[in-house]
């Protein structure tokens, strides 16, 4: 063997590694240089939006932009959700960061505050002014973050006290069926949307079986699946465990509230309402396919396109797609997720009202620090106007975020619902941390495949829970200082740059974030932090009356009050 041979057999792996690397190097120069001519600012805009409508979108918005702005040209990098974190982290740090990011995907939330403060365009001034893409319409004079549904809220950052990105679209999460399908199998035109008939519909399904001689399933369903059913159908059953459980009167149940009304035997795992939820968990998953607990969100979604299935949960975002692969196969259908009626004779009394949403907008773009900036911004203000957000929703098949702009009829079932309930008893969002969260999904994941009776689920793990529960809850609170520390350097930076400014008036907002950070950020965290330990050590007095229960002293003051009220209405009564 010659040589040169030798040479290239041994080093072919080397030799392909090294010519792949150039040719990568060289294609990537290439295209920056054909794709930056002279004259032409490139804003390059990133995100994890795998879906062709969306791509397609952002190229076609990006086109009608360019033909308002001959010197711009938008350019789009998709980037796989798996390494969007790691993505974005490499090229802000690095210095190749585009123009506009989307937030939210891969990174900690106090990780993207730190790239906020160090990467980001703060859009506070900017979303106080008026949207120039709004001329002439209703929204032409009102401020840019007015504009939005959720008037920009998902973009303001609490840390930092500035608005910081710029939600594009809306999401809902609803029912989606086969009505094909369903009115084969049923004879029902339309899904029933009472509890009682959802479940007698499901039953009817299962009894049928398939050309294949395989039996129907009811609802595709999956592990990614299960929490749509859990947020919107079971947690709200728990609403009245906030009135024993909710000792700071936030409106909210956090995870030492809910340790410590366990502890106390405030809150039992027999209160009819937890009761209620996990009799409702049991009865809707048997309508589950077989060992759903293992599959992925795909497997059910091939499940529902094989019309395997009538019924899957899912959302917004996976509207157009759904439209598409059922096409030419059956018709697709849309529901709100079954709640009992009020005569219902388990959850009739337990039920308060529907599941409450919370109007919240998505899929927000940040403007990172660059002589482009400004560009950039204008860009999503042309995304954002009435006009071009109901565009490039309607390009997507998503909800617009901004105030009248129009979406589609079917899109506008998954309007959000303001007049509502929500749980109190989330225990795997409440849970103290540690051994304890653990060991709650271990016997969770028990119940859910029926390898365990509720009653068995619940004693083994309340067990466990007044044993160690305290402990994990301490554990986790040994590193909450370290926030602390980025919040104080934050404030040093605020009040230098206050104390720098040449006049008062210059120096005034910065002194507003300085007060209304320290408030919140220190002293009220800090209040917040020792009340939840002292509460989770010593727990409340004995015979203190609930959160929302009235003392014999107050119910007093309450009776003499009434008495006198009613006295004072008499003699008026009695006056000629």
């Amino acid at each position: 063997m010659s040589r040169a041979r030798t040479f290239i057999v041994r080093y072919f792996p080397v030799l392909v590694i090294v010519g792949t690397f150039s040719w990568a190097c060289i294609d990537i120069y290439t295209r920056g240089v054909e794709e930056q001519p002279e004259d032409v600012t490139v804003i390059r805009i990133a995100h994890w939006q795998l879906e062709p409508a969306v791509r397609e979108a952002f190229e076609e918005m990006g086109r009608r932009y360019q033909a308002l702005h001959p010197d711009v040209r938008i350019k789009q990098e998709a980037i796989p959700e798996g390494i969007y974190g790691t993505w974005v982290t490499t090229q802000v740090v690095g210095g190749t960061a585009p123009d506009l990011i989307e937030i939210g995907m891969g990174l900690l939330p106090q990780i993207w505050v730190s790239y906020f403060h160090r990467y980001f365009e703060p859009l506070t001034r900017k979303a106080n002014q008026a949207n120039p893409y709004n001329a002439n319409t209703p929204l032409e004079n009102v401020p840019f973050r007015q504009t939005f549904k959720d008037d920009m809220r998902l973009g303001y950052s609490a840390e930092l006290a500035e608005y910081m990105y710029v939600p594009l679209s809306m999401f809902g999460v609803r029912l989606f069926y086969n009505k094909d399908l369903l009115k084969t199998l049923t004879g029902l035109d339309e899904a029933p949307t009472e509890y009682r008939a959802f479940l007698e519909a499901c039953e009817r399904i299962k009894a049928h079986t398939g050309p294949n001689g395989q039996p129907y399933v009811p609802i595709a369903s999956s592990r990614w699946h299960f929490w749509h059913y859990q947020e919107w159908m079971f947690d709200p059953l728990t609403y009245s465990v906030m009135r024993l459980a909710d000792f700071n009167r936030d409106g909210l149940v956090g995870n030492e509230e809910l340790f410590v009304a366990l502890r106390t035997r405030r809150v039992t795992w027999e209160h009819p309402a937890v009761h209620a939820r996990f009799q409702m968990v049991r009865e809707v998953s048997n309508y589950f396919q077989p060992g759903w607990t293992g599959l992925t969100r795909d497997e059910a979604v091939f499940l529902f396109i094989q019309q395997r299935a009538v019924f899957m949960t899912t959302g917004t975002w996976d509207v157009q797609s759904l439209i598409e692969q059922s096409e030419g196969l059956f018709e697709v259908g849309l529901m709100d997720f079954p709640i009992p009626s009020k005569d219902d004779p388990v959850y009739g009394d337990i039920l308060e009202g529907p599941r409450y949403a919370v109007p919240a907008a998505g899929f927000g773009f940040g403007v990172t620090r660059s002589e482009r900036s400004d560009i950039a911004f204008d860009f999503l203000q042309f995304l954002t106007s009435q006009e071009g957000n109901e565009e490039l929703n309607s390009l997507i098949g998503w909800i617009p975020s901004i105030r009248g702009a129009k979406t589609t009829e079917l899109l506008e079932k998954f309007s959000p619902n303001l007049d509502g309930v929500y749980g109190a008893f989330s225990f795997l969002n409440a849970a103290i941390q540690g051994n304890s969260a653990t060991r709650f999904q271990q016997e969770y994941s028990a119940y859910q495949v029926k390898a365990c009776s509720y009653e068995e689920m619940w004693k083994k793990y309340q067990a466990f829970y007044d044993e160690h529960g305290e402990q994990d809850y301490l554990e986790t609170q040994k590193d909450w200082r370290r926030d602390r520390i980025g919040e104080q350097r934050h404030l040093i930076w605020l009040r230098s740059k206050a104390m720098a400014q040449k006049t008062e008036e210059d120096a005034m907002p910065f002194w507003m974030k300085y007060r209304k950070l320290t408030w919140d950020r220190l002293i009220w965290a800090e209040v917040a932090h020792n009340g939840g330990i002292a509460l989770v050590k010593q727990g409340p007095a004995p015979d203190a009356p609930g959160p929302y229960e009235y003392g014999p002293y107050a119910m007093k003051r309450i009776r003499e009050r009434v008495k006198a009220s009613l006295e004072d209405q008499a003699e008026e009564v009695s006056v000629p």
